[in-house]
């Protein structure tokens, strides 16, 4: 007697129609799928507001939006792919601006001189080289040249020199800043101890665990 091959093929996404929104899910586009099937147009035409409800549940978010019951409307006709012919209360938007590729954000080309001062370092440079010299000035120079020294230490872990850090201002400035003589950095603590973004939470996380280790051992 032949065996009967119940063997049970699955249906993968990938091998579905592509979602045209895929925050809807593939059940909203099966139901617009039907709705453009429906030969009535008065029926077409409620089945479509029943579908725009159901969106409206499925994103909520989208109450965030201006005039959000046109943006349902729009994605329907976006879902149905721009084939459902029914009385909308809205235009139907313009395919091709719909479908028109956002504009490039620009983006600062100028490559980082400094790598462990960052890009941030060098527009505050910019920030101070335009102010009238005098004693604001002079404190605004003091206290980036702490900060800066601050991350030199988080990311080469080694002493330095207030000069280096003078000099690393002058030449991120294009020389329009001349550090004046006589400023001084506060000293470092002895104990002080600086650390790379995320590290922190990590040695906190050994500590800890070191703690319960020994609490657990008494």
């Amino acid at each position: 007697m032949e065996q009967k091959d119940e063997t049970c093929e699955l249906l993968y996404n990938t091998r579905r129609e592509k979602l045209r929104m895929p925050e809807y899910g593939r059940n909203v586009q099966k139901m617009v799928d039907y709705v453009k099937s429906v030969e009535e147009r008065e029926k077409r035409d409620e089945q479509a507001k029943a579908v725009v409800k159901v969106m409206e549940i499925i994103n909520p978010q989208v109450h965030q939006q201006e005039n959000y019951e046109q943006k349902l409307w729009d994605h329907l006709h976006i879902i149905s792919g721009f084939q459902l012919d029914i009385d909308s209360p809205y235009p139907v938007p313009a395919q091709d601006t719909i479908s028109e590729r956002p504009r490039e954000v620009p983006i600062e080309k100028k490559p980082i001189r400094f790598n462990h001062y960052g890009r941030n370092i060098e527009s505050i440079v910019d920030l101070i080289a335009e102010q009238e010299d005098g004693e604001v000035k002079t404190a605004m120079i003091r206290q980036l040249a702490i900060y800066m020294r601050q991350q030199y230490l988080i990311w080469n872990k080694d002493t330095v020199a207030d000069e280096t850090i003078f000099k690393d201002i002058e030449m991120l400035s294009d020389n329009r800043i001349k550090v004046p003589e006589g400023i001084v950095l506060s000293r470092i603590s002895s104990d002080a101890s600086f650390s790379r973004p995320g590290m922190n939470s990590n040695r906190y996380q050994q500590r800890r665990g070191g703690q319960k280790a020994k609490k657990q051992r008494k």
